[in-house]
């Protein structure tokens, strides 16, 4: 380990390129890494090919039910900031509906001359004309919230407006609103969330609203919420203390009863039922409730203290639970079985809770969302793999007949290739799988340009995908695509997760690695043409790859990224990811984070593989300080670095399809001339 003092700032500049003021430095590096990458003969025509991608017509237009009609949003090479629009079930059917536009984003943005990115709509339920529109300024977290209007396609004159911040907000009734948002000083926790929520009455003035609940400043948030099933409406509090605890509330009036759960257990209502998502071992009802089930019992006997659960899903060391999704009278369970997804049904009869194995295709991974749980036992059923473009059905709880609504094009010929599962023996002898996407007549000689992409973080579970920017950008230049289901993910539920929390993070990047040197034991690639890739946990992750093994790889795409570890928590919403990573200020702490905090172990003395930052100016939630800090580090020691950073595009990395198609471009015109 590097002495964690001498990266602290060792040129005396580094926080001002960090700061808000560097954007000329960004500006010169960002010249330097287009130049050289644009310069190349496949960047033309591969960000081309990108570009139609995105702007495809023949795109799944994802939907969302209201009052009669399916919501969709909508971007392509004539709507570049998005249309806003809706059809009904019949058009949606046809190959190519009639849509009714509700706003175009594109407009409202030149005749408000502001730079508006698509962030969303809570609809009145459970049939209501309104919605609550957030807007925001060049894709960043905070946004600000209008009403809208659904019959008159426009705002509300004097209707419930929002200024711009990481607001939550949802209806209570037509005329009232839950709201959390910046209410001035000290009304923010330190991770940078509301932490007071408040009932906000139409035609009252926002600092008047009825304060509901407040948070302690160094909790991650407060919100608040209405549950609007007929004959069991009820309205909720959540006081979210860390990324993983939180304490719920049931409200009644002025009167706030706290709902009994384990802190780290996710609670929720389905009707008369509550249901709880455990993190942990739980001793309750004269038993011991294993970690990863999930319970139900009735909502009032519950209250009442009573504990006689009945379990709607046991773990086993294979399997997780990956999703709960209710219908009008069913729970449906979305299950990874060795990051395979299958689902089951649940009704409960007599008392009693009916389970049935839905016959859903078994391969890759399945989505599950109601249509609308108050009013239908529809659900869409979404099928996708590697080589399979995405499909969308119209499923019925109940029964296994369902009905093709929409796929996706078929983007890059998948004939070639083959989808295969291998498992690596990671430091502590854990066997960590992950997944190869190659060609079928694919010569294990070491020679195989491969990118390895992985996250390890935050129980967020990496499962099969279809993208077509993978496989014309990768796959259909000669690639090997490698998927890595390391620990700190959710693919083994959440001991695979805390397996790699804080002190123990150490075990995720060792599962990363023994990926990587499993793929040249088995001679399907070699150091001089293994790329890695990940994003923001996994910016960290390939960050930390690149100090300990320089040796293991040839590229490294690190986006969006954590890198300067010391300081991680003081920027935006970092503080909310202690939790996850521990604290910095806690010298016990700091040790075992110090030992790979990336920004603290880069060396001028050590040969490393080059390295393409990507960030955006934009990130309210991840600093782009951290990829300008160590772009601009790695620069001062004398290593070949790349460095490029989005003026727009939040956490995301870009605001639109022309952003995103230039972000991949020049991300796979690197990977191409470093491992080809």
């Amino acid at each position: 380990m590097q002495d964690t003092t001498t990266n602290a700032d060792p040129h005396g500049w580094l926080e001002e390129v960090a700061s808000e003021g560097a954007l000329e430095w960004v500006r010169e590096r960002n010249a330097v890494s287009e130049g050289e990458l644009a310069a190349r003969a496949d960047y033309a025509p591969l960000r081309a090919r990108l570009k139609t991608i995105l702007d495809s017509k023949e795109k799944i237009p994802w939907v969302a039910y209201h009052a009669g009609f399916w919501y969709n949003f909508w971007r392509d090479a004539t709507h570049e900031r998005g249309l806003w629009r809706r059809t009904t079930l019949e058009e949606y059917r046809k190959a190519e509906p009639a849509w009714e536009t509700v706003l175009d984003l594109d407009a409202l943005a030149r005749a408000e001359n502001e730079n508006w990115v698509w962030a969303g709509s809570v609809k009145l339920r459970p049939r209501g004309d309104r919605a609550l529109v957030s807007l925001s300024r060049g894709g960043g977290d905070a946004h600000v919230v209008r009403e809208f209007d659904l019959d008159a396609k426009a705002f509300v004159a004097d209707g419930f407006v929002v200024p711009e911040a990481k607001t939550s907000i949802g209806w209570i009734d037509r005329d009232t609103v839950f709201v959390a948002t910046d209410f001035g000083p000290e009304s923010m926790t330190s991770s940078g969330y509301p932490r007071i929520v408040k009932a906000w009455r139409r035609g009252t003035p926002l600092q008047d609203a009825v304060t509901v609940y407040a948070a302690l400043p160094d909790d991650l948030s407060a919100s608040a919420w209405k549950d609007f099933t007929p004959g069991h409406e009820r309205e909720f509090v959540n006081r979210q203390i860390d990324f993983y605890s939180s304490e719920l509330f049931l409200r009644d009036g002025a009167r706030l009863t706290k709902v009994p759960k384990p802190d780290d257990a996710n609670a929720f209502t389905i009707r008369n039922e509550i249901v709880i998502e455990l993190r942990s071992d739980w001793e309750a009802g004269g038993r011991t409730w294993p970690q990863g089930a999930l319970l139900a019992m009735d909502f009032e006997r519950y209250l009442a203290g009573e504990t006689d659960f009945e379990m709607l899903f046991q773990p086993t060391p294979t399997t997780s639970l990956d999703g709960v999704t209710a219908t009008r009278s069913a729970i449906l369970l979305t299950i990874l079985d060795n990051v395979k997804n299958r689902v089951v049904e649940l009704r409960l009869q007599d008392g009693r809770w009916i389970r049935r194995d839905v016959d859903a295709p078994a391969m890759g991974a399945l989505e599950v969302d109601s249509v609308d749980e108050i009013e239908s036992d529809d659900y869409f059923l979404t099928v996708t793999d590697f080589l399979t473009p995405t499909s969308t059905w119209l499923a019925h709880a109940g029964s296994d007949e369902r009905e093709l609504l929409k796929s996706m094009p078929a983007f890059f010929d998948a004939a070639p290739y083959t989808v295969s599962q291998f498992a690596a023996k990671s430091a502590d002898g854990t066997y960590v799988p992950y997944f190869v996407v190659m060609r079928k007549d694919i010569a294990w000689n070491g020679a195989n340009p491969t990118l390895l992409y992985g996250y390890g973080g935050f129980e967020v579970s990496l499962k099969p995908f279809y993208s077509g920017v993978t496989g014309a950008a990768w796959l259909a230049q000669g690639g090997v695509y490698v998927l890595a289901n390391i620990r700190g993910g959710g693919e083994f539920g959440p001991r695979w997760h805390q397996a790699a929390l804080k002190e123990n993070r150490q075990k995720a990047f060792d599962d990363f690695l023994a990926v990587a040197q499993d793929l040249v034991r088995r001679n399907l690639t070699s150091p001089r043409h293994l790329g890695i890739m990940g994003g923001s946990n996994g910016g960290l992750l390939v960050g930390a790859a690149l100090t300990q093994r320089p040796d293991l790889f040839n590229a490294v795409v690190c986006q969006v990224p954590l890198l300067d570890m010391r300081r991680y928590h003081q920027l935006l919403a970092g503080a909310s990811w202690m939790g996850e990573y521990g604290d910095p200020d806690d010298p016990q702490q700091w040790a075992a984070i110090a030992r790979y905090s990336p920004y603290h172990n880069v060396s001028a003395d050590k040969r490393y593989p080059r390295v393409l930052f990507t960030t955006s100016t934009r990130d309210d939630r991840v600093h782009p300080g951290h990829a300008r800090k160590m772009a601009a580090l790695m620069q001062a020691q004398g290593h070949d670095v790349l460095y490029w950073e989005n003026t727009e595009g939040g956490h995301a990395g870009a605001a639109n399809n022309e952003q995103t198609a230039t972000m991949y471009a020049l991300t796979f015109a690197f990977l191409l001339k470093q491992l080809k």
